[in-house]
C-alpha cells in the first residue's frame, strides 16, 4: 500500500506559512453501513430481504451520506447459518436474486457514488459444496482441502480426535460415514473447515477474491478470521486438547475450554498479509480507486494490531474495532469510554486509519445494550472520532433488539441449545426486518409474512415517521454526517477524554479552521462545564452546531466556553466563533 503521498507539507515563504491539505484514501473517512441483506428491503413478497430490494434502497443511503455499504453472505447457500455457510463462493443465492441483479446493483450503487463491500468466508464452507463432496470421496485435488482425521481409539471405541467444543455447542468433529473419519468444523456442522496449510485451498480463495472484484466489488469484510487456523498437528498427525476453563460448567459450551489451539494461530496474520497482496494486484489490474479488507475479529489489541500490517507486509486496511462492542456497558462511566478509545489510537500502528464499531448482525442493539436515551449519544461520538465509521442498518433510525420466542426462533447457534439457554445465544433480535414506515410489516415486504418478527415499535420508530421530526434519531444522524463532510473532521486533529465520570469530550481542530467540541453527558445529571480546563484554543464565545431532542437550544445559539450547560443524555456539537 502507498502511504499518504502528502502526509502535511509546509512550505514557508516570506515568513508566512501555506498548509497544504492531506490527501486521503477514500475509505480513510467513510461512513460505513452493514446491511443483513434478509432484513433490509424485500422486493418480491416473500418475506426476505433481496437484492433487489437493497437497489431500490440506494437513494436511501445516499440520503445518509453513505460512502459504502456492506454486505453480509449473498452467495449460493442452504442457509444452516443464514448465507455463512457457503456451497458456491461465486454465484448468488436465488433467495437473493441472481448475477444480472448484483451487477444491477454495483451499476446503480456506482452511479450514486457508493461502492459495494461483500461479506467473504474463509474458515469454512458448506457440506453442500462441491469442494467439500470431493474430498469426502477422496478426489484426488480436493482430499486435503479439509481438515480431517480418523480419530482416537479409546478402550477400543472410536472418538473424536480432540476434546475442542464448537462455538455451536458440542464437538467441533463430526464424523463422515462415506469418508470413514471425522472433518473438523469450528462453527455448524454443516461448515467444515478448510485445511489451509494446504496451499491449493489458499489459491482457491484468492481466485474467489479476484472473480468479485472483477465483478464491481469494492472490497471485502473477512469473517471470523482468527478462526481460520488451528494449531497445526504433531509428526503422527494428532492434535492436542485445550485446557479447561473452570468458570464453565457445561461441557457442551463452547467457553468450558481455553481455546489455545483453534484461534489466534500465527498464520491467520500471514494469510490477511496475502489477502492484501491480491487486492493490491487487482487494483493494478482495474485500476480506480483502492479496494479494501475489512477483518472480522475479536482479538487481544496487540493481536489486533498485527492485522494492520509490519515492516515489511500491509495488512487490512480496516480491523474492525469492536472494543467498544465488546466492552462498553449501561453502567460503564466516560472514564471507561475514554480508556476505549484512546487505548486503540494509542497502540494503533503510526499512519495507519482508526475505526469504530458499536453494532452488527451478530450483537445485540447498542440501544438495548446502552439504553434508548444514549442513542444520539453513540451516533454523535462515532460520527466525530478520527477515522471511519461503521454503521448497522437502523442504528440511525433507533432500532432497538426485538424479543424472539423459543418457537420463532431460527439461529443455530439458539435452536441448538434449549429454551433455558437459546436467550443467551440467539443472533435474531438484532436481525430482524428494517422499519421504513408505519405500515404492515414496517414496509420491509409487501407479503404475507416475514422470515423475522417485526418488532412491535415499528409505528413510532420508522424512516418515514423520523424524517419529518426535526431533531429524530435519523435528522441529526444525518446532520452529522453532513458535518463530518468538513475539513476538521476529515484531516483534523483529535483530543479525546472524559471530563468528570459522566461526560466525554471529543476536540477536533486543524488550523485555519473554526475547532470543534463534541460534548456527550452519558449519565442522568446536570452538568455545568469548562471546556477551558480540558482544552486549549478555544474562543470565549462558541456556537451550537448541532443539538438532540435533549436540549432546549437551538443550533446556531452561542454560549461561553467557560460555561457550559449540558441536561441529563444531552449530547451537542459546539464550535469556536471569532
Amino acid at each position: 500500500m502507498r502511504v499518504l503521498s502528502i502526509v502535511c507539507i509546509f512550505l514557508s515563504f516570506l515568513g508566512s506559512t501555506t498548509i497544504l491539505a492531506v490527501e486521503l484514501k477514500w475509505w480513510q473517512t467513510a461512513s460505513f453501513y452493514q446491511i443483513y441483506p434478509r432484513s433490509f428491503k424485500d422486493s418480491d413478497g416473500d418475506g426476505i430481504g433481496d437484492l433487489k430490494g437493497i437497489t431500490q434502497e440506494l437513494p436511501y443511503l445516499k440520503e445518509l451520506g453513505i460512502t459504502a455499504t456492506w454486505l453480509s453472505p449473498i452467495f449460493t447457500s442452504p442457509m444452516a447459518d443464514f448465507g455463512y455457510d457457503v456451497a458456491n463462493l461465486t454465484d448468488i443465492d436465488p433467495l437473493f436474486g441472481t448475477m444480472e441483479d448484483f451487477e444491477d446493483l454495483i451499476e446503480n450503487a456506482k452511479a450514486i457514488g457508493i461502492k459495494i463491500i461483500l461479506d467473504f468466508v474463509p474458515n469454512h464452507t458448506s457440506d453442500e459444496c462441491e469442494w467439500f463432496i470431493k474430498s469426502a470421496a477422496r478426489d484426488p485435488q480436493y482430499k486435503d482441502f479439509y481438515v480431517w482425521h480418523p480419530g482416537r481409539m479409546v478402550n477400543g471405541v472410536r472418538q473424536p480426535p480432540t476434546n475442542w467444543i464448537s462455538l455451536f455447542r458440542g464437538s467441533m468433529w463430526t464424523w463422515h460415514a462415506g469418508r470413514y473419519e471425522y472433518y473438523l468444523h469450528q462453527f455448524h456442522a454443516k461448515q467444515p473447515d478448510l485445511n489451509y496449510r494446504n496451499p491449493k485451498v489458499m489459491e482457491a480463495m484468492k481466485d474467489v477474491f479476484r472473480f468479485w472484484l472483477r465483478r464491481g466489488a469494492s472490497g471485502f469484510r473477512v469473517d471470523a478470521v482468527p478462526n481460520v487456523f488451528e494449531i497445526a498437528p504433531d509428526a503422527y498427525g494428532n492434535y492436542p486438547d485445550e485446557p479447561r476453563n473452570p468458570s464453565v460448567n457445561d461441557p457442551e459450551d463452547y467457553m468450558y475450554h481455553e481455546h489455545i489451539y483453534t484461534v489466534n494461530q500465527p498464520e491467520t496474520i500471514d494469510m490477511v498479509y496475502q489477502f492484501r497482496q491480491v487486492l493490491e494486484e487487482m487494483d493494478a489490474e482495474l485500476g480506480g480507486d483502492e479496494r479494501i479488507i475489512m477483518t472480522e475479529a475479536y482479538s487481544p489489541l496487540d493481536i489486533l494490531m498485527q492485522y494492520y500490517g509490519n515492516a515489511t507486509h500491509e495488512g487490512a486496511q480496516i480491523p474492525f474495532n469492536f472494543e467498544l462492542i465488546s466492552y462498553l456497558k449501561n453502567e460503564s462511566n466516560a472514564y471507561h469510554y475514554d480508556q476505549l478509545i484512546n487505548n486503540w489510537l494509542n497502540h494503533m500502528p503510526k499512519g495507519k486509519t482508526a475505526n469504530w464499531v458499536m453494532g452488527n448482525h451478530d450483537n445485540s442493539r447498542f440501544p438495548s445494550r446502552l439504553g434508548r436515551d444514549r442513542i444520539d449519544i453513540i451516533n454523535m461520538m462515532l460520527l466525530t472520532l478520527p477515522g471511519c465509521s461503521i454503521t448497522y442498518m437502523g442504528e440511525e433510525i433507533g432500532m432497538t433488539d426485538v424479543w424472539i420466542s423459543w418457537n420463532d426462533t431460527v439461529d443455530p447457534q439458539a435452536c441448538q441449545s434449549n429454551p433455558q439457554e437459546y436467550e443467551r445465544l440467539t443472533r435474531d433480535p438484532p436481525r430482524t426486518p428494517f422499519q421504513w414506515n408505519d405500515e404492515k410489516f414496517a414496509g420491509f415486504t409487501e407479503g404475507s409474512s416475514t422470515w423475522l418478527p417485526v418488532g412491535e415499535n415499528y409505528k413510532m420508530v420508522n424512516v418515514k415517521r423520523e424524517r419529518d421530526i426535526t431533531r429524530s434519531h435519523l435528522n441529526v444522524y444525518k446532520q452529522l454526517q453532513r458535518l463530518r463532510k468538513e475539513p476538521v473532521f476529515q484531516q483534523g486533529e483529535s483530543e479525546i477524554r472524559a471530563l468528570n465520570e459522566n461526560v466525554l469530550a471529543i476536540k477536533r481542530s486543524l488550523s485555519g479552521h473554526p475547532s470543534y467540541v463534541v460534548v456527550l453527558n452519558i449519565n442522568d445529571n446536570v452538568e455545568f462545564l469548562n471546556l477551558n480546563a480540558a482544552f486549549s484554543g478555544l474562543t470565549h464565545q462558541m456556537e451550537y452546531v448541532v443539538v438532540t431532542d435533549r436540549s432546549s437550544i437551538y443550533a446556531g445559539a452561542l454560549t461561553y466556553s467557560d460555561s457550559v450547560l449540558l441536561m441529563p443524555k444531552e449530547a451537542i456539537i459546539l464550535k469556536t466563533v471569532t
